[in-house]
């Protein structure tokens, strides 16, 4: 960060200072010893920390009051993900039509999810694991990630194969099948 007379100075944008008007570009374009011989310094930036988890770079919020309230983001979460699919179940208890299969099971999916996350917030014992998780892929996951399927492998042929209305294949011939 530089500093000018005890105020920061924001690349891109005009100062003044001595009652001399420096332009937006004038820190990019101006050399070290140029913004020295007006008395610009530079100090390193505050550390960043997340304020989600910490009132300063040193100082953690209570674990337990965060921990509480990430369960309750959670759940939060999965209610709104539950939601849209909720008329399936009123219509269920008022009319008797069945629920699709698909839509049961996506909602045990998200209850389970929802299970899975709140346990694993309650298993941390510090402020520092509570927000390694939460900021972490499996936390903001609410789908299961299937494995990409490997590409269609190209077979070998054994012996000469003859398809009614296709070409003949001999050893060695490349084939793959959708």
């Amino acid at each position: 960060m530089l500093i000018l007379d005890g105020r920061p100075l924001s690349y891109d944008r005009a100062f003044t200072h001595n009652e001399i008007q420096y332009p937006a570009n004038w820190l990019r374009l101006a050399s070290l010893e140029e913004k020295q011989a007006i008395g610009i310094t530079e100090v390193a930036d505050a550390p960043s920390y997340d304020q989600r988890f910490y009132w300063s770079p040193d100082l953690p919020k209570d674990h337990d009051d965060l921990v509480t309230l990430w369960i309750n983001t959670t759940n939060q979460t999965a209610y709104s993900l539950l939601a849209p699919s909720d008329w399936y179940v009123i219509r269920k208890q008022e009319t008797e039509t069945a629920v699709p299969k698909d839509v049961l099971d996506r909602r045990g999916e998200i209850r389970s999810f929802c299970d899975t996350k709140r346990e694993a917030i309650t298993s941390t014992k510090t402020t520092e694991e509570l927000a390694a998780y939460i900021t972490s892929t499996p936390y903001s996951e609410w789908e299961v990630v299937l494995e990409t399927p490997e590409q269609p492998q190209a077979i070998e042929i054994e012996d000469t194969i003859v398809v009614s209305g296709s070409p003949t294949l001999d050893r060695g011939d490349e084939v793959t099948f959708d």
